[in-house]
Order: C-alpha cells, then structure tokens, then sequence
C-alpha cells in the first residue's frame, strides 16, 4: 500500500524563489530563450543523422560481420544518446515552446524502443517529485532482488556481488524496456503515488509504437539481412547492452552515489524538507566543466539543475550551474558533485558494495555474535 507523501515547507521555500528569481534575470537580462538553441539543433541533426544512417548501413550494407556488430553498436550508442538529448527534453516540454515540436520529437523515444507517455508518468511526475524515497521513486527499483540501490530494499543473498554484476544487468535492462517495462507499467494500478487513469488513444499508441519497433528491429533484419536467427539475436542483444549500459550508468551516477539521500517519510508522510532542497539533497553533478561530458550527455551529468528547472532546455545547463550552486552555499544547502565522470562511476561503484557486500558482512557479523550469545 503506497503513503501519501507531501513535502514540509518549514519556511525553506525562500530557497527555490530566490534561486527562481536568478535563473529568470539570467535569461532576462543576456536576452535568450530557454528553449532550444543552435547547438541543440545540431545535436538533434547529428544524433538522429547518425542513428538513421547506421541503421540503414546494417540493414542494407551487406558488411562483414565484425563491421555489422559495430553497426549495431552504434545504434545502441546513438540511440541512448537520441534518449539524453532530445526525447528526455521534449518530453519535459523544454525543447521548444511550440506544444507540437515537443510532441513530435517526443514520439522519437518510440524508435528507441521507449513509450514517452509511459515514461511522462514515471519520470517527469513520479521521479522528479520524489526522488530516492524508496517505495515511491521507481528508477532505483531496477531490478528487485536482484539490484539493491536503498538501505530500505530487502537484503538477499545474491546481493553480496552486486558489484560484480550490477553493470551487465543496466545493459539488460534496456531489453527489458522493449518487452516488459513498459507494458508492466502502464498496466499496473499504479506508478508511485500516481494513480494509472490512461486516455483509451494511449492503448493503441502503446501496442502500435511497439509494433513499430518490432517491426524495424526484428521483422526487417530477419527479411532483408543475409544473417542467420543466431547472428541477428547476438546483433540485437549486442545493440541493447551498448543502449542499456550508458542509458543506466548515466542515470545511476546521479542518484546513486556517496553524498546523495535516500529519505523516508514520516508517521503522517511528510518529508521533513521542502521539495527543492529535497532535490539538492538527492542529486548530484559529475563532470560538469567537461565539454564532452555535457555535450554527450543532454545535461544529466547537471540533474540538479535538471530537477530544479526542468522546463529549461538542457544546453543552459552549465551557464545556470554556477547560479544554482552560488545560491545553494548562501541557504547552507548540499550541492553534490563528481568532478570527473570516472570519479563518479567509482562513487557508484562503492555503494553498490556498501549496499550489497559490506551489509551483507555486517549482517553476518551480526547473526554469528547472536548465536554466540545464545550459546554462552
């Protein structure tokens, strides 16, 4: 049964108008817009460009099998990165101001192999509003059993080596997307706190979208490729893990690493904290003066910045960073960050061992001194 959450406001709101009031004088005051620019429309051009052009080369370029599995990683890559950096922003509604160009380039997320309704509800609702509260924020329930990312999720066995193997099931889990996650979501009664009501248009967008993608990454290749089921499947497999891994790990880096909390709720269901420092405290940066790192990464590597102004075009990410950071050590509030994506992949990396082996150790530890007691 899930618990109404609502966030104390404790007289902290003074944190998120100041901060407000800046980003608008920042805007206001060098005379931009906070939708997309020239440097976003290129992306959108190279990324799409790239993702058709390899598509079409592995569909029709009769290659050598070495250079058709780079082809498919490329697509996975291309595809995770098409995710970043244009579907994530219109789906926000952050990409432009016309109600139409984010719809559009919205549906791109169904060629990945992603429903954007689906992800309008887990995302932008459920996870930007309670990020880390374990039973409510579904992005760190990824895989329950099996992947521990909360000190509230029970403690199994297989968990001490989650280390080990955490990376290989991010690159699964982007299989699990095309077949599973979405339709599980859609049709459960509810994502989080959300209540599922879907408009009846939104059935037939998710079985056709997905017969789209069928279509295009199954139905085509086994038709047109001079490939056996066996290489096609090691292509599609090899595609998905590409796609998966940078889509998890860039994902995970942000909510999943030392400094970031995971708070519960009390007794009546109230976070002890306003909602935006609720942010701060559950976000973190990495890499965020690298070029490439925000180039590449559609400004997840800034989702503090993201979880504060979602309807901000990502590419003023880094011009607002300062700002938002400024701001933050005036109020005594976190600002969390990995200066180097490396540094951040390695904060991961430990708490998937402090979450897995090192409880697991604890535990132990535990029960033996139990019974030791018990039996003296």
């Amino acid at each position: 049964m899930y618990q109404q959450i609502r966030f104390a406001d404790k007289g902290r709101s003074a944190f998120f108008a100041t901060i407000k009031k800046r980003i608008e004088d920042y805007f206001i005051q060098n005379n931009i817009s906070r939708h997309a620019n020239a440097e976003m429309i290129f992306k959108t051009v190279l990324f799409l460009g790239g993702f058709i052009a390899s598509y079409l080369l592995l569909l029709l370029g009769n290659f050598s099998t070495p250079i058709m599995l780079l082809l498919a990683v490329s697509i996975g890559v291309l595809g995770a990165l098409i995710g970043f950096n244009i579907c994530h922003d219109a789906i926000h509604g952050s990409y432009s101001s016309n109600f139409y160009v984010n719809k559009a380039l919205s549906m791109v997320f169904n060629i990945i192999g992603a429903n954007p309704y689906v992800w309008s509800i887990s995302h932008n609702i459920v996870h930007h509003t309670y990020t880390n509260i374990a039973g409510h924020d579904e992005d760190i329930e990824i895989a329950p059993g099996l992947i521990r990312l909360s000190t509230e999720d029970k403690l199994t066995p297989i968990q001490r080596y989650q280390h080990l193997y955490a990376f290989l099931l991010y690159g699964l889990a982007s299989v699990s997307w095309v077949f599973r996650k979405d339709f599980k979501k859609f049709f459960q009664e509810k994502i989080g706190n959300h209540k599922n009501r879907h408009p009846k248009m939104e059935y037939f967008n998710l079985f056709f979208y997905k017969g789209i993608y069928y279509l295009l990454f199954i139905g085509l290749p086994l038709w047109l490729m001079p490939i056996s089921f066996g290489g096609w499947l090691a292509g599609f497999l090899l595609m998905h893990l590409a796609q998966g891994l940078v889509l998890g790990l860039v994902f995970q880096l942000a909510h999943v690493v030392e400094g970031t909390a995971f708070p519960l709720p009390n007794e009546e269901g109230n976070i002890e904290e306003a909602w935006a420092e609720h942010q701060l405290r559950t976000t973190a940066n990495f890499a965020r003066n690298s070029r490439l790192a925000n180039f590449l990464c559609g400004g997840l590597n800034m989702q503090i910045e993201h979880h504060l102004f979602p309807k901000i075009c990502h590419v003023h990410y880094r011009a607002i960073s300062d700002i938002v950071q400024q701001t933050a050590r005036e109020f005594n509030f976190p600002y969390i960050e990995n200066e180097t994506f490396l540094s951040a992949l390695r904060s991961h990396y430990r708490m998937l061992r402090k979450l897995g082996a090192e409880e697991w150790q604890a535990k132990s530890r535990l029960s033996k001194g139990a019974n030791l007691s018990a039996h003296t």
